[in-house]
Formats: C-alpha cells, sequence, structure tokens
C-alpha cells in the first residue's frame, strides 16, 4: 500500500506515512475542506520581496553618492547640491517604502492562504492558529517571533519534515538583524545630522557634511547585507511551500457539484439503474 500523498510505500504496522505524517488511508486533501491556490500567489510575493530587497540598496548605500555630492558643493560652495542630495535620499526611501508595503501585503495574504491550507492536510499537526498568520506581522512586538514561528509550522506541514527546517531560522535570524541595524544605523544618522550646520557658508562647515556621509556608510553595509540575505532566503521559502502546497492540492479528489464532502464516483464503476427500479420510481 502507497501513501496517497507522497507515494511511499507504507506499513500497516504504523498508523501513518513515515514521510510526510499523512493517517493511513487518508487522502491528500480531506474532502470538503477548502484549500486556496498559492502558486500564483507565492509568485508575486516573491517577486515583490525581491523587488523591496533591491530596491533598498540605493537608499542604504546613498552615502557613496552623498560624499561626491558633499565634496562637488564644498568646491563651489553650493548649498543647493546638499540640499539636492537630500532630497534625493528622501525620493529613494518613499521609492522602497512602497515596494515594502506592497510586498508586506502579498505576503501577509500568502502567509495566511498556506496556513490555512494546512487545515485540509490529514497528519498535519500546526501549533498555530491561522489568525497568528495576519497578527503575527501585525502585532507590536509579537511580530519579531510569530512570523517565524508561523512559517515554521507551514515548512514543517508543507515540505514533510519532523523539524523546523534550517532555512527558515536562517531567514528569520537576518530579518532580525536587519531590523535592528536599520534602528541602529538611523539613530546614529539622526545624531550626526543633528551636529551638522544648516546653511554652512565656510569651507570648513561644507566639509562636514562630506564626513557626514563618509561616516554613515560603514554602519550602512551591515543591515544592507542582511536585508538581501534575507530577501534572498524568503524568497526560496515561498517557492518551496508553495510548490509543495499545490502539488497536493492537485491530487485533491473531485466533489460532486452540489454535494459538499461527496466524492464524484468513478465513472466506470458507476452502475445504471436497472429497467425496473427505473420504473418503481
Amino acid at each position: 500500500m502507497r501513501c496517497q500523498t507522497c507515494g511511499d510505500a507504507t506499513s500497516p504496522a504504523i498508523n501513518e506515512c513515515q514521510r510526510c505524517r499523512t493517517p493511513l488511508g487518508q487522502p491528500a486533501i480531506a474532502p470538503g475542506v477548502p484549500t486556496y491556490p498559492v502558486g500564483g500567489l507565492g509568485t508575486a510575493a516573491a517577486i515583490a520581496v525581491g523587488a523591496a530587497s533591491l530596491l533598498y540598496l540605493p537608499g542604504g548605500l546613498f552615502p557613496v553618492l552623498g560624499v561626491r555630492m558633499a565634496r562637488a558643493a564644498a568646491e563651489r560652495s553650493d548649498r543647493d547640491l546638499l540640499l539636492g542630495a537630500a532630497v534625493a535620499e528622501g525620493l529613494l526611501t518613499l521609492v522602497y517604502l512602497l515596494a515594502v508595503l506592497t510586498a508586506a501585503v502579498l505576503v501577509i495574504i500568502w502567509t495566511w492562504r498556506v496556513r490555512t491550507n494546512l487545515e485540509a492536510f490529514p497528519g498535519a499537526v500546526p501549533t498555530l492558529s491561522p489568525a497568528w498568520a495576519i497578527a503575527g506581522w501585525l502585532v507590536p512586538l509579537a511580530n519579531l517571533v510569530m512570523p517565524a514561528r508561523v512559517v515554521a509550522d507551514v515548512a514543517r506541514n508543507s515540505l514533510w519534515r519532523r523539524t523546523t527546517p534550517a532555512l527558515v531560522g536562517l531567514w528569520w535570524t537576518a530579518c532580525l538583524v536587519f531590523i535592528g541595524g536599520e534602528r541602529i544605523v538611523a539613530y546614529l544618522d539622526e545624531q550626526r545630522y543633528m551636529r551638522l550646520t544648516e546653511w554652512p557658508r565656510s569651507e570648513t562647515e561644507f566639509a562636514t557634511y562630506v564626513r557626514y556621509y563618509q561616516d554613515a556608510l560603514g554602519p550602512r553595509v551591515i543591515p544592507v547585507v542582511a536585508c538581501l540575505v534575507a530577501g534572498a532566503l524568503f524568497i526560496v521559502l515561498i517557492r518551496r511551500i508553495s510548490t509543495a502546497q499545490q502539488e497536493r492540492i492537485a491530487k485533491a479528489v473531485p466533489l460532486r457539484p452540489g454535494h459538499p464532502g461527496g466524492i464524484v464516483p468513478d465513472p466506470a464503476s458507476a452502475t445504471p439503474p436497472t429497467v425496473a427500479g427505473t420504473i418503481g420510481t
């Protein structure tokens, strides 16, 4: 006898498949339990995460350009160049924030769908309710832990793992490094910016802007690298989980139209009504 979910051979002495934990005799998808497609949504979420990660680079590494603009401003005593640098960095940040907002919406919807699909997987043993797939991203402080726990739940039960895949831990560690590093960088930048002369006039005052951008570059390297690593790892997770769930959902037995939970009988095995039975009805 083979498991209807993963196709591995099973033993009557063991009540579940040793690979995917589907109980013996159970279908890949529980009849009558709704599932949600995640293939297209997973692709969209992965693209959005990748775009947001890449769009963080221009703003994160802006001090490289800022140093050049500040030096040009010092040589020409042109305050407009300094203002232009500030505006350019602000616009890059705005574009990044819009990309993050788009990615966040898609990721939250994807997380809720893949977690809800577990309800239809016989043998799945999630430890958190589907509500945490949304609240986990939005509730302050909880969002430092719960997204990783929800994704770990989904990964274990979608990828047929007894333990949480190491990829989840690496992804969330990179996320926390990025979040913490960005907060520290923002604080240091604010402290340095407060010491700048608002309207520089002398060569010395212009030079402080050059040093501002030079000092800002080093600390930004850590969150930039962490952002790229977290984005790449999350894309891999999204693709693997989405593919695994779509393949399992494709094995679902279709339901009889108008009969929730009813399985469509095999036409070859269906017994046509007899003439007598037809007359009697």
